[in-house]
C-alpha cells in the first residue's frame, strides 16, 4: 500500500488512509454537483460523516484536495495514451484505431467531467499546478499519436511533409475541445454517436492522410 502522510508529517495508518480516501470522494460528489468555489471544509467533512478537524488532518485547503483528486483523474489517463499508442493505424486499421480513440477520450471525459471542468478553469486562471496536471494528460496522448504518425511516414505510408507533433497536437486539442463542450452539441441537435462518427473520421484522416474507408 503506498504510504500517505498526513499535514503534519506522520504516515497515515489503514485507517487513516481509508478516511483521506473517504474525504476525496467525498469532494468529488460535491464538485459534481456544484461550483467547486462554493465547496467548503464544512460541507466535505459533513458528507463524510467527520469533523473539519480531520480533513485538516489530511489536506491543508480544499484546494490541495482537489489538486489530489486531478492527480488521481491523470493517473487514470494512461489508458487515453494506450488506446493511441497500442493499435496499428496502417490502412482501414486506422479507422478502427480512431475510433477507439474518439470513444475512449469521450468516455474518460465524461466519466471524470467534473473535475476535469475544473482543472480547465483552474489552469485557465493561471494556477499553475492544474496547467500542469492537464498538460500532463494532454501530452501523453500527443506523444502517442505523433509516434504512429512518424511511423506511418517511414513506412511511407504519409507524406514526409505532415509536422506529426503539430497534427497530433491539433487532433488532441479538438478531441479534448468536443468532449468538455458535449452540450453544445446537444444544442446543435447532433446527436453522441453522430459526434463519435464525425470525430472518428477526422481523426482518422489526420493520422493516416487517406479518407477513412
Amino acid at each position: 500500500m503506498t504510504q500517505v502522510r498526513t499535514v503534519d508529517g506522520r504516515i497515515a495508518g489503514r485507517r487513516g488512509q481509508a478516511t483521506r480516501t473517504r474525504l476525496l470522494e467525498c469532494l468529488g460528489e460535491l464538485i459534481a454537483s456544484t461550483s467547486y468555489r462554493d465547496v467548503t471544509v464544512i460541507d466535505v467533512a459533513r458528507q463524510a460523516g467527520t469533523s473539519p478537524a480531520t480533513f485538516y488532518q489530511y489536506f491543508p485547503d480544499i484546494q490541495t484536495a482537489v489538486v489530489e483528486l486531478a492527480n488521481e483523474v491523470l493517473r487514470e489517463a494512461a489508458t487515453l495514451k494506450d488506446l493511441a499508442a497500442e493499435q496499428s493505424w496502417a490502412g482501414r486499421s486506422g479507422t478502427v484505431a480512431a475510433g477507439a480513440l474518439v470513444d475512449g477520450f469521450l468516455d474518460f471525459w465524461r466519466e471524470h467531467d467534473a473535475i476535469l471542468r475544473v482543472v480547465d478553469l483552474a489552469a485557465a486562471e493561471g494556477d499553475r499546478r492544474f496547467s500542469r496536471i492537464r498538460m500532463k494528460l494532454l501530452n501523453s496522448v500527443v506523444q502517442a499519436l505523433t509516434e504512429a504518425i512518424s511511423e506511418l511516414q517511414r513506412g511511407g505510408r504519409l507524406d514526409a511533409d505532415v509536422h506529426p507533433a503539430a497534427t497530433a497536437g491539433a487532433l488532441v486539442t479538438m478531441l479534448a475541445a468536443s468532449a468538455a463542450h458535449t452540450k453544445a452539441f446537444d444544442s446543435w441537435s447532433v446527436k453522441d454517436g453522430e459526434l463519435r462518427s464525425g470525430l472518428t473520421r477526422l481523426v482518422a484522416w489526420g493520422v493516416t492522410g487517406r479518407k477513412p474507408a
